[in-house]
């Protein structure tokens, strides 16, 4: 933090034999640059030598005009951006671009970099849940540059880096889940992952925009498990559903008697009813209904 003069008014009272100052202190606002990377600011930082170099490098372009510019004008698209070196410092003012931008030859280099959203797989990792079951798990990230300069000049390969960290972060973060929140909570589980490799790669200067978990591999004899287990359960639930339906059919059947047993005539209707319901599909067994009672009748006549 710095100050300068003028930031710094004192006052002084006297009074009562006792004397009193007052500081008054105004904060300047931190430089536009990044503090994560140098930049030269004053010329003291250059020494003569590349001052040397950049004049001749001037000088070049001068005379060999205008052949020199196939060589000095650039061009980057505009989901691009250049981060220059001149003399291997960076260049103030950020990166360059979109659109057309000078460099000098010989002293000057530099890099391009891509804005747009990249995706990778991050390779099936074997994992050992929080309940002891070894799964294969990959995953799908999806991430951007925000901020060319710090990519280049913080990290040599941002993106080797960000697959290596997804890759662990997968395996750190599944393995302190159990096998029943991996299968149900895949959306919690994407966004956790989200969460901690956006806030590891930020000093990189890329933004992980989502992850999303591809696939769970189960172990054979795991699987085998588990599908006895569900058919178990679907039997069961069957047998349950079946044994509601006799109930609830038995309940009925009881009604029905009950309203046939308070009249001898609907007994019979129910006779004639099933006899035309047989004859109907044209079969050449003849029904005779009997009725109980004369059945009845005869037992006890004997």
């Amino acid at each position: 933090m710095s100050f300068s003069q003028s930031d710094v008014i004192m006052m002084r009272r006297e009074g009562s034999g006792k004397h009193y100052s007052h500081v008054h202190l105004k904060k300047t606002p931190p430089p536009a640059s990044s503090t994560l990377f140098f930049v030269p600011k004053d010329e003291e930082d250059l020494g003569i030598c590349v001052y040397l170099l950049v004049g001749l490098a001037y000088l070049l372009v001068a005379f060999t005009f205008p052949f020199s510019l196939c060589v000095c004008i650039k061009m980057v698209q505009e989901y691009e951006r250049a981060v220059i070196f001149r003399m291997g410092r960076l260049l103030p003012g950020g990166a360059k671009g979109p659109g057309i931008f000078f460099i000098l030859p010989c002293i000057d280099n530099y890099v391009k970099v891509d804005l747009r959203t990249i995706s990778f797989d991050v390779p099936p990792q074997e994992i050992l849940t929080k309940d002891s079951v070894t799964v294969a798990v990959d995953a799908v990230v999806y991430y951007r540059v925000f901020n060319p300069t710090v990519s280049i000049t913080n990290v040599e390969n941002y993106q080797r880096s960000t697959r290596l960290l997804a890759a662990t972060t997968l395996r750190n973060v599944l393995g302190t889940k159990t096998l029943q929140d991996l299968l149900a909570e895949r959306e919690n589980i994407s966004a956790q992952m989200q969460s901690s490799l956006d806030e590891a790669t930020d000093p990189w200067g890329v933004k992980v925009e989502r992850v999303e978990i591809k696939d769970v591999r189960l172990p054979m004899q795991l699987q085998r498990a588990m599908a006895a287990e569900a058919e178990a359960a679907r039997e069961a639930r069957a047998k349950v559903i079946a044994a509601e339906g006799e109930q609830n059919a038995s309940r009925a059947l009881k009604e029905a008697a009950d309203v046939i047993s308070q009249s001898p005539a609907a007994l019979q209707l129910r006779y004639l009813q099933t006899l035309n319901m047989i004859s109907a599909e044209k079969n050449s067994t003849i029904i005779f209904p009997l009725p109980i009672d004369l059945i009845s009748s005869l037992v006890k006549s004997d």
